[in-house]
């Protein structure tokens, strides 16, 4: 099960600096707009130390980490759902991820063009919100023509044009989809439409620790001195992207000292992107071979997790042998927890819980 997060903005906000610094990645950086094009791709590995304590109990000669995938879109303009500097085609590949991390400039430099002529983070957000929901109403209007012209004899139909009717009327008014008050089987009925304001997002506010920091950075309002980072209840951080892409070119033990103990900002990205997804970790042993997280949507049960190891796990699934990570390493081995009755026997009603190690019985 593949999760994928599209990094967005205005040009030369730092959206590919930041996706170098976290997939490792050489990609084109210049201080002028569009230098992105096409997007640029990258998988992330998930920082866990639950993997390696496990690891550290089973001592398997291969240890798989979960992933998640960064997409680094191009930047995006005023009147890009109208085609303004390519905007169509970035807004498409928007589509196809499953959340935003947006990215804001917070910082002055005389060497990066400023596609606003000013320093506004609060402009930039206003924007590439206006944009998202512009496109959005598009595909709106597009969906009721459509339905309209259908049978009006067909509940069904009748139901979702009442439906998509409401969530038009909010758009219309400059409110996200995330933002509506629609019920769960409503969220269903339009998933498969990726409208781009249903995404969940988190603002990251890229700026510079020997400037001042803006008091507008926030959605939300945030007033802080400048830090190496800084975490809110708003889904958002603060991050010098130029200094997070020099350590990111050391060593991981130079960078650690370097970072003199501070914490990690790309980790806490990649954690926040997960969290943000509503995403939970299980782990699987192999015998001796492997050791390997998997990722899984938060409420699934044995069976689709069987489906995320293999396909035929779903679909031949018997029952699963569980415990918790914590049980495990404490136990000191597979063998001893099973002798001890940690493990536990669950069937297909079984909810998987973050952090489970599951054996699939087919």
């Amino acid at each position: 099960m593949s999760f994928s997060v599209a990094i967005v903005g205005l040009p030369n906000v730092g959206k590919s600096t930041l996706f170098k610094a976290l997939t490792k990645k050489p990609v084109d950086i210049a201080p002028y707009p569009f230098t992105t094009i096409h997007p640029n791709v990258g998988v992330v590995t998930v920082p866990d130390e639950r993997l390696e304590k496990i690891a550290e109990v089973i001592k398997p000669d291969k240890i798989t980490p979960t992933v998640i995938e960064f997409v680094d879109i191009a930047g995006i303009v005023k009147d890009a759902h109208k085609g303004e500097g390519l905007g169509n085609q970035f807004l498409a590949e928007i589509r196809n991820c499953d959340a935003i991390l947006e990215v804001i400039k917070n910082f002055e430099s005389p060497e990066i063009e400023n596609v606003l002529g000013e320093l506004n983070p609060k402009k930039e957000i206003e924007i590439i919100k206006t944009e998202l929901l512009m496109k959005d109403l598009e595909t709106l209007e597009r969906l009721i023509q459509k339905m309209e012209k259908e049978t009006k004899e067909d509940k069904k139909i009748l139901k979702n044009l009442g439906l998509f009717n409401k969530i038009k009327d909010e758009v219309s008014q400059g409110n996200s989809i995330s933002e509506i008050g629609i019920d769960d089987e409503e969220k269903k009925e339009i998933k498969e439409y990726q409208f781009l304001t249903q995404k969940p997002v988190i603002y990251v506010f890229n700026f510079n620790k020997r400037q001042e920091l803006s008091l507008e950075s926030d959605p939300k309002n945030i007033r802080s001195s400048p830090a190496a980072i800084h975490r809110t209840p708003t889904d958002s951080l603060l991050i010098d992207f130029k200094f997070e892409e020099e350590l990111s070119e050391f060593p991981a033990e130079e960078s650690r000292q370097l970072r003199n103990g501070a914490a990690v900002p790309l980790e806490l990205i990649i954690i926040s992107c997960y969290n943000i997804l509503d995403l939970i970790t299980f782990y699987t042993v192999t015998g001796l071979k492997e050791c390997r997280a998997w990722t899984l949507k938060k409420g699934l049960m044995a069976p689709e997790a069987g489906g995320v190891v293999h396909s035929d796990f779903k679909e031949k699934f018997i029952r699963s042998d569980v415990i918790s990570w914590e049980s495990l390493v404490k136990s000191g081995s597979w063998k001893t927890a099973k002798e001890s009755g940690l493990i536990k026997t669950v069937g297909k009603e079984y909810i998987v819980q973050d952090g489970d190690v599951i054996e699939f019985k087919i």
